[in-house]
């Protein structure tokens, strides 16, 4: 399943990779709003494409890719293909030729001795920028929620089985959603693990555009924490930031780089 929003550069290589994957016998691209060509060249690639006519945010986007495998499961079982619920595979769309490196994600699910597993890329291939406060207040409000504490709270690369995933609906919006997804299936009693995996993606930057990425990533990680009755936890430890995330990214961006500034 791969949530996409005009990635008509690397989405080829994403689907192409994607189908090479061991226990892979359908890929899914969900076009959430794309203006470029990520749509056409998807199904060129071999996925089934699903669409939104505007952009929904990847928790949408997600939801939206479980419902269109549970209907090509239907199909398959009115024409007399009876089989179990497929385990879903999350994957970003600017992977491109790394996403054939996911296999160590699905075998664990496979096997019966996970029923999420999430990425860890490791260290020496995380050029992503540098979003620290980001992943800590991700991580505290997971480890405060369920006393699981993981390394990378907000990669989205992920298998978990249908029901795991079923136990989290509906999902966080936004940039919350892996958050959120992380507390609901512990919470519902699932077994989740980190899985090192050398894949990687585009490094955000540190530019004002990236800046301002990174505020509406807070933002959105606060509401899921608050949502899942974790407000006052987290306030306590990031403060004026979390009441903050009702206002404006701009002023959020002030917010969390002042109080990251304190943290490092």
């Amino acid at each position: 399943m791969i949530p996409a929003k005009d990635e008509a550069d690397r989405i080829a290589a994403t689907v192409t990779a994607a189908r090479g994957l061991p226990a892979v016998d359908l890929v899914v691209v969900v076009d959430d709003g794309s203006s470029d060509r990520t749509v056409e060249l998807a199904l060129d690639s071999g996925a089934r494409v699903l669409r939104h006519s505007r952009n929904r945010g990847k928790g949408a986007a997600m939801e939206t890719g479980a419902e269109g495998v549970l209907m090509v499961e239907e199909h398959e079982a009115a024409a007399g293909t009876v089989r179990p619920p497929r385990h879903l595979l999350f994957l970003d769309a600017d992977l491109a030729e790394t996403a054939k490196d996911a296999a160590p994600l699905v075998l664990p699910v496979l096997e019966g001795t996970a029923d999420m597993t999430v990425a860890l890329f490791p260290a020496t291939r995380l050029r992503l920028g540098g979003h620290g406060f980001v992943v800590r207040l991700a991580r505290d409000g997971v480890r405060k929620a369920t006393g699981w504490e993981p390394e990378q709270p907000l990669n989205g690369q992920r298998c978990l089985k249908r029901a795991a995933f079923e136990a989290a609906r509906p999902l966080a919006p936004g940039f919350g959603v892996e958050t959120g997804l992380s507390i609901d299936v512990l919470r519902a009693g699932f077994r989740v693990k980190e899985v090192e995996v050398p894949l990687e993606h585009r490094a955000t930057g540190t530019d004002l555009r990236a800046q301002m990425h990174r505020a509406r990533q807070f933002v959105d990680v606060a509401r899921a924490l608050a949502a899942r009755d974790l407000g006052p936890a987290v306030r306590r430890t990031w403060g004026d930031a979390v009441d903050g995330a009702r206002g404006g990214a701009k002023e959020m961006s002030r917010k969390i780089g002042q109080i990251a500034r304190k943290k490092r």
